[in-house]
């Protein structure tokens, strides 16, 4: 039986190699100059009732699901009460109760908020979502819970 060794020098190379392929599938996408992402509503400012529909716009790009890799494309993600600068655009964003994700490609949802006051923001990802970059971010509003 015939053996074939690589050695520490041999490994090194190939756990370079492995790790700079890896950070090449990590690095973000650059997204169209005109992609915008917008709350159709609730509007800045507004008094709701419970629970809250909103409904996510998007010019410039288009909507496809998390996993599907097309040009120009991305899903939407909703920051509830999380601001931007708490987020690592750097890494896939993880969905939690404060980060939504809409990976099937949806561009409206409901959500039961506590009363009081909210703040909410998109961020548009690509299909592995990673932000693009530069960022394709909304304004962030603040409602109202009645």
């Amino acid at each position: 039986m015939r053996f074939v060794t690589f050695g520490i020098p041999g490994l090194l190379v190939g756990s370079v190699l492995l790790a700079s392929s890896a950070l090449a599938q990590m690095a973000p996408a650059a997204p169209p100059e005109d992609a915008a992402v917008y709350f159709i509503s609730p509007a800045d400012g507004a008094t709701v009732s419970g629970p809250v529909t909103v409904r996510m716009g998007l010019e410039g790009m288009g909507v496809a699901p998390a996993g599907v890799e097309r040009e120009a494309t991305g899903h939407h993600h909703l920051l509830i009460d999380t601001p931007l600068a708490e987020v690592d655009l750097g890494a896939p964003l993880p969905a939690t109760e404060q980060t939504r994700h809409f990976g099937g490609g949806q561009t409206q949802t409901t959500l039961s908020l506590p009363p009081g006051e909210h703040t909410l923001q998109l961020l548009f990802m690509d299909h592995r979502h990673l932000s693009f970059d530069p960022p394709v971010v909304s304004e962030a509003i603040t409602i109202r819970v009645e």
